[in-house]
């Protein structure tokens, strides 16, 4: 089994930033990727960003494009958010999930995602 744990949500002002993390910890795969998504109250969960482990190369929602960047930390087994320029839209649970498969597909689908973590709430005022 794997464990994700988020932190680093919270509130933050329009215009401001916040970094979320995510520890990953038990078993491991040889190719895979680390997704971020959120879900703001009353809708459905959206992509946000995606990275492959093995080599880092990284893929965005529309919405964050230009403002959100998604990394990785292979020695800490940790992916991080850096949200930058947040907007009152950008309000919501914030997961992080892997994807067994991700090494040679990018999913934006939730239901395609194996392992989740418990979620960090990020609130941005106006």
């Amino acid at each position: 089994q794997v464990q994700l744990v988020e932190s680093g949500g919270g509130l933050v002002q329009a215009g401001g930033s916040l970094r979320l993390s995510c520890a990953a910890s038990g078993r491991t795969f040889s190719s895979y990727a680390m997704g971020w998504f959120r879900q703001a109250l009353g809708k459905e969960r959206e992509f946000v960003a995606a990275i492959r482990w093995n080599s880092g190369t990284t893929y965005y929602g529309d919405s964050v494009k230009g403002r959100f960047t998604i990394s990785r930390d292979n020695a800490k087994n940790t992916v991080y958010l850096q949200m930058n320029s947040l907007k009152p839209e950008d309000t919501a649970v914030y997961y992080c999930a892997l994807d067994r498969q991700g090494g040679w597909r990018w999913s934006v689908t939730s239901n395609e995602y194996d392992y989740w973590g418990q979620g960090t709430q990020v609130t941005v005022s106006s």
